[in-house]
């Protein structure tokens, strides 16, 4: 794609390239950031003012300013997205290879755990959760049930992050091997746990709770503390508290005068 193409035809070419389903939109530069530093095959980049976008990669992310000044071609974003994000840029990159992801999810021994989210229905939840993952070095997140976890507005909260872990949604019976630790308020209080590197790290929706069959299926039921009255935790805080107790000292080795 050739530097003074003209934005017309860019346009025309992304509206093709839109409803592939191989093709991930990131939706501003934060999601474009992050699937470029995290090896996303990025097919398209397009902006209103492309020497903006170039100056914000110098300032805020120079690892990957020479691919964003490679890639970025001026477009009418208004004339391809509903509502234009305030960095004033879209991508399309590759939707990574599902059977390479239960290859990764698989793989044993696990480094970290995988995040289950069972039945989960917020997308901005499910990519703040995707983040989580992605911060803390977890192994991926998989979901369970109907929502699509690299759906565009998941991957935009996720800010790109999806590159980062594997992310994928599965069946009950293709969950990656390892103990299940479902959280659920009737479960052992977490802080009387390790939690296992090669754990499944299972939670449910705020309103219905883990479903009875992953119940059934789990080794574990965990429980968050939580002060009484008090009816939920936010899924993403659920998970973020989970992840730093795995990520913290073993039970019983917490404190001390350095603590």
């Amino acid at each position: 794609m050739s530097e003074d193409q003209d934005p017309e035809a860019i346009v025309r070419q992304w509206r093709e390239a839109a409803v592939r389903a191989d093709l991930v939109l990131l939706d501003g530069f934060h999601a474009l950031k992050h699937a470029l530093r995290f090896g996303a095959d990025v097919r398209m980049v397009i902006a209103e003012d492309p020497a903006a976008v170039r100056d914000l990669a110098a300032e805020l992310a120079p690892d990957v300013e020479a691919d964003v000044a490679r890639l970025v071609r001026r477009a009418a974003l208004k004339e391809v997205m509903p509502r234009v994000h305030p960095t004033g840029v879209a991508a399309l990159a590759v939707r990574p290879d599902r059977a390479a992801g239960l290859a990764a999810l698989g793989r044993m021994p696990r480094p970290a755990p995988v995040v289950v989210l069972d039945n989960p229905r917020n997308l901005g939840n499910v990519g703040a959760v995707v983040r989580l993952a992605a911060g803390f070095g977890a192994t991926g997140v998989v979901t369970r049930g109907d929502l699509d976890p690299w759906h565009p507005n998941v991957v935009r909260a996720g800010a790109g992050l999806h590159y980062a872990t594997t992310v994928a949604r599965l069946t009950l019976d293709e969950l990656p091997p390892g103990p299940l630790y479902a959280l659920d308020p009737e479960g052992e209080d977490i802080r009387a746990l390790t939690l296992p590197d090669d754990a499944l790290l299972a939670f449910g929706s705020e309103r219905h709770g883990i479903s009875p069959e992953l119940r059934a299926r789990a080794d574990h039921l965990v429980s968050l503390p939580m002060r009484p009255q008090v009816s939920s935790y936010n899924l993403a805080t659920s998970v973020a508290m989970t992840l730093f107790h795995w990520g913290g000292p073993p039970a019983g080795e917490q404190g001390g005068e350095d603590a």
